[in-house]
């Protein structure tokens, strides 16, 4: 799921390579809360995809409690072709054991993965 913050143009490319990736927009949820876009995503077993850094709040998104959360980060004014392609890169090498319950943080170097603690 892809939240309002990043351009519609990120769930028309993932579409193309295959994944399932609504924008918030489409579902009506472009101005809800962040709470709201989590429990959407939870319910329907999405990974929220976001620029909003406001998802990298342990306390309020706990990992393990989510079907995961992405978290791009990009440098100052970034065109949205950019910020796509970005996305475009990073996103198909993640396989289900880096994204389920588990926060990403995308830049342009690279991934950051938070997992739950075992134990």
């Amino acid at each position: 799921m892809i939240d309002a913050d990043l351009p519609r143009l990120v769930a028309a490319a993932l579409r193309e390579r295959g994944c399932v990736a609504d924008d918030v927009r489409d579902l009506e949820l472009g101005n809800a809360p962040d709470d709201t876009i989590v429990e959407h995503a939870k319910k329907h077993n999405y990974t929220l995809v976001s620029s909003d850094k406001g998802f990298t709040n342990l306390l309020r998104f706990p990992l393990g409690t989510h079907s995961g959360i992405i978290v791009a980060r990009f440098p100052p004014h970034t065109p949205a072709r950019a910020k796509t392609h970005l996305l475009l890169r990073w996103i198909p090498t993640l396989g289900e054991h880096d994204i389920r319950g588990n926060l990403m943080i995308i830049e342009p170097k690279g991934i950051r993965v938070r997992r739950p603690k075992e134990g």
